[in-house]
């Protein structure tokens, strides 16, 4: 959405957290989109400083408008910011991805054209090692190299059928959606959907911490009468590598419980949602 135009047609949630790196480079890729109509609204978990800083910078080198929502520090506690977020975007139709995620030049614009009523989508991600993380700069961003399977594999990434997410296109693509044996579920670093269905089941489970609270609130669609369709080949991003200090087996036990409910229960709304 370029500076001062009425309300875009995508709101895209990052998320993040004291990233400020790697967050960077996340808006780079969304300032290389070729579909301009959408705002970023940062997600933001308890940042320092430095975040709100590397943020008024970009706002003045980025052409779409950034919106910044920011809580206190208070452990892991995505899904609140991740509400706070919602609530706050102006577009009817939501991307939502993490702040390590870098989207390439078609992302915004394969969600917008593949997003159908009673539907969210699912996509994937290309995860690198940290070396090459770190070694991607804005040019390489710009030049789209970090999407090139043959720049990376001069980096050193070695040959996988998980390559096939950054070279498949057209009809091969579509092949490998269609047969991919994942499930479409609801994907933090690389989902999106309908701002009412999400709000019609009360966004995310603020009782969740680490460890498939994402998956949680596909679920709870899934219980509301939406469809999933899965784009994992379609709508790319690559993944920077970072560490997982907040993983612990108690939210990982914790999650599967309330996970568990969902499904038993069918449970389409959630009592520690947007809405208390």
């Amino acid at each position: 959405m370029r500076k001062g135009e009425e309300t875009p047609k995508i709101s895209v949630i990052v998320s993040t957290y004291n990233s400020e790196e790697w967050l960077k480079k996340v808006l780079w890729g969304f300032n290389c989109q070729t579909f301009k109509s959408f705002e970023v609204v940062v997600a933001d978990d308890g940042s320092g400083p430095k975040t709100k800083e590397l943020l008024e910078d970009m706002k003045s080198k980025v052409f779409f408008h950034i919106e910044h929502i920011w809580q206190e520090d208070d452990g892991f506690q995505k899904s609140r910011i991740l509400n706070k977020a919602v609530h706050a975007c102006k577009a009817n139709y939501i991307i939502m991805t993490d702040g390590d995620c870098i989207p390439r030049e078609d992302f915004v614009e394969v969600h917008y054209i593949n997003k159908e009523k009673d539907h969210f989508i699912s996509g994937g991600y290309y995860m690198l090692p940290m070396n090459i993380s770190k070694m991607i700069t804005l040019d390489d961003i710009e030049r789209q190299h970090c999407f090139d399977i043959h720049w990376l594999k001069e980096k050193g990434i070695p040959k996988t059928f998980k390559n096939n997410k950054l070279t498949a296109s057209g009809i091969v693509s579509k092949f490998l959606n269609t047969f991919t044996p994942t499930n479409a579920s609801w994907n933090g670093h690389n989902s999106s959907g309908w701002k009412k269905d999400i709000l019609n089941v009360n966004g995310f489970d603020e009782r969740m911490q680490y460890g498939g609270q994402d998956r949680e609130l596909g679920e709870r669609l899934f219980n509301f009468g939406i469809k999933s369709k899965q784009l994992r080949y379609s709508a790319v991003c690559v993944h920077l590598d970072h560490k997982r200090g907040y993983k612990t087996p108690e939210s990982i036990a914790k999650n599967k419980e309330i996970r568990k409910t969902t499904r038993q229960q069918k449970a389409v709304w959630t009592f520690y949602g947007i809405t208390k």
